[in-house]
């Protein structure tokens, strides 16, 4: 299963543990880790609206990979 881009905003993201949840445009919320971050810099303020794919985490999950401010 494979999904195209997607827009959210970022809802919450604890930096001392890197990780976050992106709210999706259609409501969807989307768990994510620092190291998906694009930009390479490992952190982003809740409230940022970002790109993001729905990529595979392990069995029966999903996440947000490739976060784009």
């Amino acid at each position: 299963m494979s999904f195209g881009p997607s827009r959210g905003v970022v809802e919450s993201f604890d930096a001392d543990v890197g990780l976050g949840v992106i709210v999706a445009d259609d409501g969807e919320r989307w768990p994510f880790h620092c190291t998906v971050i694009a930009d390479g810099s490992r952190t982003i303020d809740a409230g940022t609206t970002v790109t993001f794919v729905r990529g595979w985490a392990g069995p029966g999950s999903w996440e947000a990979v490739d976060v784009r401010p």
